[in-house]
């Protein structure tokens, strides 16, 4: 074998060799397909702006198959220790901030009560507890949640134990929101507002007998009145009550009290007919810069 050919022969072995150790390459990967993303969870409905959280634009009383409202049973009240949520205080709500009260021992207010129903049914209240219109419940600006009250109405002396576990209502001629169940109890429901007085129960003693009164529910004969403002000085009082006769808003009086060592002058306009002469005439008053009037009950 001749040197030229033997040398050829070991190039090719040798080439061979080198095919032989060579490993080939693996494909690339295929690109992965990204990882489906959970869906994004819908925002909470208590985040959402009014105009949004709910399916109805307006509140009204239920709809499909009747509850026998007599059927239901009042709550019996217990003590609870306070809300985790709808106690902050201040808070504040278009523009007006409420301060929560520190307990609900002694309260005792009367004034124009108001309901709420099905627009709310099933939603979150304050509380962030969901709202049942057929359960004895209430709304409150200043009570802590949950507190227990007994509400009467003033013209017909029917009453209803309610748990407080919501904030409102947020009209300033309102002091409670009843659930559409203790509205028709008490007969506030279906004509929307009623006069009543708001008294705080001890839920370690519910059972208690409610302090003797001065003055007892009457019924029928509860008057409401706006109070325009309560003056130290009476030729303030004087001029309210003079800016208010020019207008011809009605009959409006001087009613000069001592509280806390003060004499004072409350301004009041009335008697009125009704809840809603109250409203037309709060928004007169507010254009002549008197601001806001809060609604007074006398018996």
């Amino acid at each position: 074998m001749t040197r030229l050919r033997l040398a050829a022969i070991v190039v090719v072995a040798l080439a061979v060799s080198a095919c032989a150790s060579r490993k080939p390459k693996p494909a690339p990967p295929a690109p992965r397909a990204p990882a489906p993303q959970p869906a994004a969870k819908p925002p909470h409905e208590t985040s959402l702006p009014q105009s949004q959280r709910y399916r109805h634009a307006k509140d009204h009383e239920p709809t499909g198959p009747a509850v026998d409202v007599s059927t239901l049973v009042e709550p019996t009240p217990k003590a609870e220790p306070r809300a985790r949520y709808g106690n902050k205080s201040p808070y504040s709500v278009l523009g007006r901030t409420y301060t929560v009260m520190p307990e609900a021992a002694g309260y005792v207010e009367t004034g124009i009560s108001s309901w709420y129903g099905n627009k709310f049914h099933g939603y979150m209240t304050s509380s962030l507890e969901p709202y049942d219109m057929y359960q004895f419940s209430a709304a409150h600006k200043s009570l802590p949640l949950p507190s227990w009250v007994r509400v009467t109405n003033l013209d017909n002396g029917k009453s209803v134990v309610v748990r407080v576990n919501d904030r409102g209502p947020f009209h300033e001629n309102r002091i409670i929101d009843l659930s559409y169940a203790a509205a028709v109890r008490i007969g506030i429901w279906p004509k929307g507002t009623g006069l009543v007085e708001v008294r705080a129960i001890d839920p370690e003693h519910p059972a208690a007998p409610p302090p003797i009164v001065a003055a007892p529910v009457r019924p029928g004969h509860a008057r409401i009145y706006l109070q325009l403002g309560a003056f130290g000085e009476r030729a303030n009082a004087e001029r309210a009550a003079a800016q208010v006769r020019r207008a011809g808003l009605g009959d409006v009086a001087i009613q000069t009290t001592s509280l806390d060592g003060r004499t004072l002058h409350r301004v009041r306009l009335g008697p009125l007919a009704n809840a809603e002469a109250a409203d037309a005439l709060t928004a007169r008053i507010e254009t002549l810069g008197l601001g806001a009037p809060r609604v007074a009950v006398e018996e």
